[in-house]
């Protein structure tokens, strides 16, 4: 059975439901399937529950759950997830928050259409199992065990969930997951090579051994910047040299208002920027507006059906050729306290580095895009820093300016100590940033 991992001794101590197709279509996700891995001694690797999901590859092949796109590409989404749990002492049977923890990553998979890809991280905010636990957030990596499979509808490959702590999160951030990952690997308390996630672990891997902050991370921010190209955000942006009264075709993206949308186009060019960002490029490029779909893999992510720049809502309401690029003279961006506070990892981890970083509105078809002077294709320019094209914004920061960003918003490191609103401003440049309370972004009448 191909997702039976190897070696493992299945729970219960009696053959489970055989792995079948069920006899009608999930009309949600469904409980993962659990098993008692013994682990492997010789490797360090200790005894754990293994969870594996299924319905988010393609079950059927029918077109009934999801649209059936040959053997030689992705079966469904492309994947499975699976979660290694640490077995405690005495314990008979597997813990069941796992498989609720995965069973609302799926609905979230299937509501947004949205892909995971190794490498990626879930800010989740909140001890996976609700309890004390540090563990608070997510990884996701490939399972050391089960390869990609073969399937008469596609190929799924199994990405695991690897549980981490608010400190490992943040580094994953600012250089980028795989490294964490491999840390995480070498430290048996905190994963191992099996990456087993252990709800009582009550130190970070940087705790455990002060060296890798400083020896690996540090060397490696300073050496390879970040692979994080973008972020769904609370943000929204607004156009200040428009006069407040012109309320014809305006060019301020407010909360509370109706923006123009994303066109289809346009949805694909933030998309593509955000695939492109994974790659490490001596000259980052942004495709043209005009750029059609590329369906081949970058950075071993393949194109998802929908991809997090994309909403319902985001089909065009204005022909694209009708929405014209405009350069703007003074611009104010408005960020929650999560957001702004990788405004930092943004300036240094990429813009330093000839990258750009894209915040996408998670309430609406907003964006904004940092693009360095070494990013190709971007309609921002050195004479015309601020473009908008619809509620796309583009800003282009010089490596001096970014050098000055910096240590202006250095209090940013350290968001507890401050209260909000917090204003930043830069008159000479007519650039203004503003940190806000969660609830102007929540609720667009605050």
């Amino acid at each position: 059975q191909p997702m039976a991992p190897p070696t493992a001794a299945r729970f219960p101590t009696s053959p489970p439901a055989p792995l079948t197709v069920p006899v009608s279509p999930p009309s949600s996700p469904q409980t993962p399937y659990m098993y008692r891995n013994v682990g492997n001694p010789a490797l360090n690797v200790p005894e754990h529950w293994h969870y594996v999901s299924f319905g988010l590859s393609d079950l059927y092949g029918d077109n009934r759950v999801h649209e059936f796109t040959g053997t030689d590409g992705p079966s469904g989404f492309g994947f499975e997830l699976t979660f290694r749990l640490k077995r405690e002492t005495g314990e008979s049977a597997p813990p069941t928050w796992p498989a609720e923890l995965m069973q609302g990553l799926a609905r979230y998979v299937f509501q947004s259409e949205n892909t995971f890809c190794s490498g990626d991280h879930v800010s989740w905010h909140s001890p996976l199992d609700n309890s004390e636990s540090r563990i608070q957030h997510m990884l996701l990596t490939e399972d050391p065990q089960m390869q990609p499979v073969q399937t008469p509808f596609g190929v799924v490959t199994f990405l695991q969930i690897v549980g981490v702590c608010t400190e490992e999160l943040h580094a994953a951030q600012q250089w980028n997951g795989q490294g964490i990952l491999e840390l995480l690997r070498t430290v048996p308390v905190a994963g191992g090579p099996w990456l087993i996630t252990d709800m009582r672990r009550g130190e970070t891997i940087f705790e455990i051994d002060p060296h890798l902050q400083q020896e690996r991370v540090d060397k490696g921010i300073e050496t390879d910047g970040s692979n994080l190209s973008g972020v769904s955000a609370k943000c929204a942006w607004d156009d200040l040299s428009r006069p407040p009264e012109d309320d014809e075709d305006s060019r301020s993206i407010c909360i509370g208002t109706q923006p123009r949308r994303l066109s289809g186009k346009d949805t694909e060019q933030i998309r593509e920027t955000l695939r492109r960002g994974l790659e490490i490029n001596s000259k980052p490029v942004l495709p043209p507006i005009n750029a059609q779909r590329q369906n081949g893999l970058n950075h071993d992510r393949a194109p998802s059906r929908k991809d997090s720049l994309e909403s319902e809502s985001s089909a065009a309401i204005i022909p694209h050729e009708l929405i014209r690029t405009r350069q703007l003279e003074s611009v104010h961006l408005k960020f929650n306290q999560e957001s702004g506070a990788l405004i930092p990892l943004c300036l240094r981890g990429r813009l330093l580095h000839g990258r750009h970083f894209t915040y996408k509105s998670i309430t609406g078809d907003t964006a904004i895009t940092f693009v360095s002077t070494g990013v190709e294709g971007a309609f921002a320019t050195e004479e015309h820093p601020y473009a908008a094209h619809g509620p796309w914004l583009q800003i282009l920061l010089t490596e001096e300016f970014v050098e000055r960003m910096l240590e202006d918003l250095e209090d940013l490191n350290s968001p507890e100590e401050f209260k909000l609103p917090k204003e930043y401003s830069w008159p000479e440049k007519k650039l203004k940033v503003s940190i806000l309370p969660d609830a102007v972004f929540d609720n667009p009448l605050h």
